[in-house]
């Protein structure tokens, strides 16, 4: 029986950063609505032609790789969480292999939407626990801003999110009081309408169907979202996970050094925070900077958080989520 650690993170957005004031241009909103709902001041668009899920996934893999020390030719395994892939079909995980050069090895795609890096997490820490792989590249990315509804009619879900990727790269760990201790995985799908993009899909309305009846009213293939009952669910979903997580290990709330909670909403991240009373120095939020990069949360913010020196060896780091589905999720870390 081994344990799993992080040997290496590394994250990528694109460089056209756009504005609550770009917004405010495109459709009737502002500032000051945005930022009070949600906490975002701006978030990363990708250039058509220049980034997409699997590029931007590769990128940010290959800071990861590299500060890792773990050779490309070392990677066992791929696991990419992503709501947006570049094709219907096949997954990203496959591209990733490709782009990267890796052997033959396998490729996993996760579909967990906002919970899904940590659930990428907890199937690599499966693998490596039992001691079937020994390196295993995780992923998160997405591109939303090419799938929105980027008009008045889409505002209260198209400011939300924004474009990015992190990876981390997970090692075996033969000290059993390192790495990822536990990892809980929840869902509830009978709210699953609550957050969805519905078309295209087999069981609903099928690009033939959408094209059959061009319906410029038609929104069965824009992110439909119910912000308030969404919200509702996602604070208390957060604070049972987490107090899950830590009563596995037999932690206290007092133990956590860092959480890193999915980029939801800067008002969620905040309630927890406050519920948990946990100081500035205790969470590492970035929506206000890159909106809702959905899988891409977590490792973007778990990367900048270590980066900065928010995280040293021996802290307890707490990796939570919730979202779509509703899947929630977390996953406690001995750094």
């Amino acid at each position: 029986m081994y344990h799993s650690r992080i040997a290496g993170l590394g994250y990528y957005v694109p460089s056209n950063v756009v504005t609550n004031e770009d917004l405010s241009k495109i459709m009737d909103t502002n500032d000051e609505w945005i930022q009070e709902r949600t906490g975002i001041q701006e978030r990363r668009h990708i250039i058509r032609g220049e980034d997409t899920t699997t590029s931007m996934g590769v990128k940010a893999a290959k800071i990861a790789i590299e500060r890792s020390g773990v050779a490309k030719e070392d990677i066992d395994f791929v696991v990419f969480a992503t709501l947006s892939p570049d094709y219907y079909f096949p997954g990203p995980g496959v591209l990733v292999q490709r782009d990267l050069g890796l052997r033959t090895v396998g490729a996993l795609d996760v579909r967990n939407q906002c919970s899904g890096f940590v659930y990428a997490i907890s199937v690599a820490d499966q693998y490596i626990k039992t001691g079937m792989y020994k390196n295993i590249l995780v992923i998160g990315s997405e591109v939303h801003s090419t799938g929105l509804d980027m008009t008045t009619r889409g505002r209260g879900v198209s400011v939300i999110f924004g474009d990015g990727a992190g990876a981390a790269v997970l090692s075996r760990e033969e000290d059993l009081t390192k790495g990822i201790l536990s990892t809980h995985l929840h869902s509830e799908g009978q709210h699953a309408e609550e957050l969805a993009l519905q078309a295209p899909g087999m069981g609903a309305r099928w690009v033939t169907d959408i094209i059959a009846d061009n319906d410029p009213n038609d929104e069965s293939y824009y992110p439909y979202m119910n912000g308030q009952f969404v919200f509702k669910n996602a604070v208390v979903r957060f604070a049972e996970v987490i107090h899950e997580g830590l009563e596995a290990n037999g932690l206290q709330v007092s133990d956590i050094d860092m959480l890193i909670p999915h980029q939801a909403n800067l008002r969620i991240s905040q309630f927890i925070q406050n519920k948990f009373k946990l100081s500035d120095d205790q969470v590492h939020n970035n929506i206000q900077k890159y909106g809702n990069t959905t899988a891409a949360s977590i490792p973007i913010a778990l990367t900048e958080a270590w980066e900065q020196g928010k995280i040293k060896s021996g802290d307890t780091v707490v990796l939570a989520a919730f979202g779509s589905g509703f899947t929630w999720a977390s996953a406690i870390i001995k750094w």
